[in-house]
């Protein structure tokens, strides 16, 4: 197959880390033809998506992991398969993107599905089950914040889009910061706030499920730092070895069915103690980490879904 990543510098990536070059090292394993675009470098050219890039290929060699070819434009309807793979922030600058892989017909898959992609990002697809999830709330009218931590008292406070445990706060039950903090997201952005009650649970981890077309393949836990709240890798979690529980397969089940019928292939869900807290389907993160500790080949397991659908 001729596959496309729309990611961000693959030159930057950490190889020992990042799930979009563990998915391209497979592909190529498989023999798929691999071509490289930022999404700064997608157009739309009077009926055409264009992506000005380059042909690759990788090696799990530090400093030397990918060689790239000159660069060309291609027509994205000419690839069988495009990822969607570039980190958030979820701002005009992704949406745009999505819109323009929207228009992408034919026998190409984008993977994952780019208009539930922007309609369904993570902090917001749990909306659709609150049953699962802890208390929630998502505004940016503070007196509707202040009464949401008058009655949870202990609660997380975030943005909406963002990533990687950026701009995450506790405000317990003492803390007084919450006005000056609206003031400080306010003041550069006119997005909403999320709210969440906090669950003391994220001590013992914060639990990274990735789902395959719908199916749990594993999970790796995600422990906080010492002094820290966040169990984001980014900011210093350390991964560790897990298995999935009775509860853990329960959220699968109810959400499993809604990833596969949305074109979700690729999907990271966030689990603390038994509460569903974020659906990742922009760009998730895990597969490497998962695949050390439980000795299986996930990537191979994505691309057998995606060969399957095409």
């Amino acid at each position: 197959m001729k596959i496309a990543f729309q990611m961000d510098p693959i030159s930057a990536v950490d190889i020992d880390a990042d799930s979009t070059f563990r998915l391209a090292e497979a592909a190529q394993d498989r023999g798929h033809d691999l071509f490289y675009y930022s999404p700064d470098r997608l157009a739309y050219a009077e009926g055409q998506i264009i992506a000005t890039g380059q042909d690759f290929t990788v090696q799990r060699v530090h400093g030397a992991h990918v060689q790239l070819g000159p660069v060309r434009r291609a027509d994205i309807a000419d690839f069988d398969t495009v990822w969607l793979r570039q980190d958030p922030p979820f701002d005009m600058h992704y949406i745009t993107s999505t819109h323009l892989l929207d228009r992408v017909s034919g026998d190409t898959l984008v993977a994952n599905d780019p208009f539930w992609v922007r309609n369904l990002p993570e902090k917001l697809m749990v909306l659709d089950f609150p049953d699962l999830t802890p208390p929630t709330m998502i505004a940016r009218d503070l007196e509707m914040l202040k009464d949401f931590k008058a009655r949870h008292g202990d609660i997380i406070l975030k943005p909406l889009y963002g990533n990687g445990g950026a701009g995450v706060f506790r405000l317990d039950a003492n803390d007084r910061n919450l006005t000056s903090l609206h003031e400080l997201f306010t003041g550069f952005s006119r997005e909403p706030l999320i709210a969440q009650k906090f669950l003391p649970a994220v001590s013992r981890g914060d639990k990274r499920i990735i789902l395959i077309d719908g199916e749990p393949a594993g999970a790796i836990n995600r422990v906080p730092a010492e002094g820290e709240t966040r169990s984001n890798m980014h900011v210093g979690g350390r991964p560790e070895k897990t298995v999935l529980t009775e509860r853990d397969r329960e959220i699968c089940a109810r959400i499993g069915p809604v990833l596969r019928e949305k074109g979700q292939i690729f999907v990271g869900i966030d689990v603390i103690g038994d509460y569903l807290t974020e659906i990742n389907v922009t760009s998730p993160t895990g597969l490497q980490e998962l695949e050390r500790f439980d000795g299986i080949n996930v990537a191979d397991l994505i691309w057998e879904a995606i060969e399957a659908k095409l």
